[in-house]
């Protein structure tokens, strides 16, 4: 198995392979990049086929989050971590334990948070062992009581967002009724994002690996249930990827006859060279990392000197908008494919901020912090007490 020489390598600061044989853990942290802060990624527990296949994705997941925390304007880095395994049947306790004490030994350079396969409650167990956690602070909702730090609600709500801004760029309609949207992944995030969807007037088209989600969707927002290998086919308006990554492929846009792309999954694009073919094919493409950033805007608030702000978080994750405007304009100005100019952007942004040590780069503000001893609580040392959130499900709200 290649690591240096991986295609996805991509100049990583640092890549652990961890293992505890008691537990059956075996994981990879990747770190890709620090010049901005530390690196902030969600740890995905998977059943992937290969350890190659696993290494490849969290090679990708955590160079793609570098140019989130980018395109966000966000003071962080870019890292991610997989755990090989079924999350339903493998995943437990002394796992989470072990990859914790793991996370533990970098000293703040990695700081997890829940994703696929895995919960909050997931990341307070990972607490008990390590400070360098995000996403568990309970957050107060909009009427008063408190939820979670699930950090999914704001990531459905930026990605709801975005694609309302494909749509208005792409087909000039700023209301959503009556919009055809064919969701792959109707898991948490995929779930919430086809439910504002719904609450907006859109029909929907939904499939999913697991057949219990793909129907709770069916019978609560009135969707159609089609097969996962029959999801790319639908006559609709907009394809959103809220699954795995790399979808979107050449099998998979010579099927497509939606005119948006606009979802939730990371690194949607199985290559950079599909931008070009979706731009070619006149396929608008809202890259992932700039309008699935609202889950790492939101942990990031949790990590804000003077405790978390709703609604200057919500505010931020509005900015996305903004941010899918500029580069839709920016594609159809110099006729490069949105990927491509997204990536210059963020590019620029966190090249910049290693150019300029002065500034109050991560690296900086790591070493003023860094502590590798947990709290006695097992509390993360950048969660408060009482942080809020609570972005409204309905896009009436909004």
């Amino acid at each position: 198995m290649r690591v240096f020489t991986a295609p996805a390598f991509d100049d990583h600061e640092q890549v652990v392979f961890c293992h505890d044989p008691s537990s059956g853990l075996k994981a990879i942290i990747a770190v890709h990049n620090t010049n901005r802060g530390p690196a902030l990624g969600g740890c995905r527990v998977w059943n992937y086929a290969s350890e190659e296949e696993a290494l490849h994705d969290v090679l990708r997941l955590s160079k793609g989050m570098t140019y989130k925390s980018a395109m966000a304007h966000l003071d962080l880095g870019g890292g991610k971590c997989v755990v090989i395994g079924d999350p339903r049947k493998d995943k437990n306790e002394a796992l989470l334990r072990a990859l914790g004490r793991y996370v533990d030994t970098l000293g703040g350079r990695y700081i997890i948070a829940e994703d696929a396969g895995t919960s909050v409650e997931d990341m307070k167990v990972i607490s008990e062992v390590t400070s360098h956690v995000a996403g568990i602070a309970d957050k107060i909702t909009a009427k008063g009581g408190t939820r979670s730090g699930d950090p999914s609600p704001a990531t459905a709500y930026g990605v709801f967002i975005g694609l309302r801004a494909a749509v208005k760029h792409r087909l000039g309609r700023s209301e959503l009724d009556g919009l055809k949207v064919a969701l792959q992944g109707v898991g948490h995030v995929g779930y919430l994002l086809a439910k504002q969807l719904h609450e907006a007037g859109a029909r929907l088209w939904v499939s999913d690996i697991y057949d219990d989600q793909a129907r709770r969707a069916g019978a609560e927002l009135k969707a159609t249930v089609v097969p996962p290998e029959h999801i790319y086919d639908q006559d609709v308006d907009v394809f959103a990827p809220c699954a795995l990554g790399a979808v979107i492929d050449d099998d998979s846009i010579s099927r497509l006859r939606a005119v948006v792309i606009a979802g939730c999954a990371n690194n949607q694009l199985a290559e950079d060279r599909h931008g070009a073919e979706l731009m070619r094919r006149n396929i608008l493409y809202a890259p992932d990392y700039v309008i699935n950033a609202g889950g790492l805007i939101d942990v990031a608030y949790e990590r804000q000197p003077g405790g978390y702000n709703r609604d200057k978080m919500l505010r931020h994750i509005e900015r996305i908008d903004d941010t899918l405007v500029e580069i839709f304009a920016r594609s159809d100005a110099t006729g490069r494919p949105s990927n491509v100019v997204a990536d210059k952007i963020a590019e620029e942004r966190f090249n910049k901020a290693k150019a300029t040590p002065s500034s109050d780069s991560g690296k900086s503000r790591l070493r003023a912090k860094k502590s590798r001893r947990r709290k006695p609580e097992g509390r993360s040392k950048y969660n408060g007490p009482g942080p809020v959130y609570a972005p409204p499900f309905s896009p009436k709200a909004s």
